[in-house]
């Protein structure tokens, strides 16, 4: 399999489908080549931005309230908006100025790993409840928490009860991930559930 292939199924409007009850509602607006140029650019105005404005506006129409933007393999958590808001947005404009601002999607526009945006709903996120599945053959191999920031020592207590329920959930869902050998990163929502966030290559250059 080349590079290219081995990445399109990481790319989150390829796995959407098959996860998409155990995700994180998701609508994709697709970018024309001057528009993935633009975003490479940084740039925040001119035609080719106006010209994608109304079309990422339906899409953020589709959820009401504040609502989270990433591309295909990368979300824009290296900004100053992410830093101050989690990266919530409310229009077409602020969606687009995050991720110019990112240097994590204007490198992939840059390299050619984007070809959309993906809108869904704002959610703050507790970060001791974001962990890091590492899915071998299949099978839950081992977990970690997602944010290196520091240990989260409540972990030590619930650690059987989440590994339990990541196992169960990689049990119910392996028929339906991309690879036999893949990275998923998942939230624990307060009901019990478990929401994939994204998918990720098992290996380099994806963070253990």
């Amino acid at each position: 399999m080349d590079s290219d292939k081995k990445i399109d199924i990481y790319r989150v409007q390829n796995w959407y489908s098959n996860l998409a009850v155990n995700s994180f509602p998701s609508v994709f607006v697709m970018l024309r080549p001057e528009e993935v140029t633009a975003l490479a650019d940084g740039k925040t105005s001119g035609p080719v931005v106006e010209g994608v404005l109304p079309r990422l506006d339906s899409a953020l129409r589709t959820f009401s309230g504040n609502r989270f933007v990433s591309v295909d393999l990368a979300a824009p958590t290296d900004t100053e908006r992410f830093r101050s808001k989690r990266g919530a947005v409310k229009s077409a404009s602020s969606a687009w100025g995050v991720l110019a601002e990112s240097m994590k999607v204007r490198s992939d526009a840059m390299h050619g790993k984007v070809s959309c945006i993906c809108v869904r709903p704002f959610r703050r996120l507790d970060q001791t409840k974001e962990f890091r599945l590492f899915i071998k053959d299949g099978k839950l191999n081992a977990m970690s928490q997602y944010w290196l920031i520091r240990h989260f020592r409540r972990h030590v207590k619930y650690q059987e009860k989440y590994w339990t329920q990541a196992r169960n959930f990689v049990d119910s869902v392996s028929w339906a991930l991309p690879a036999k050998d893949i990275v998923a990163d998942i939230y624990f929502t307060s009901e019990g559930k478990v929401l994939v966030i994204d998918l990720n290559p098992w290996g380099p250059p994806t963070d253990p």
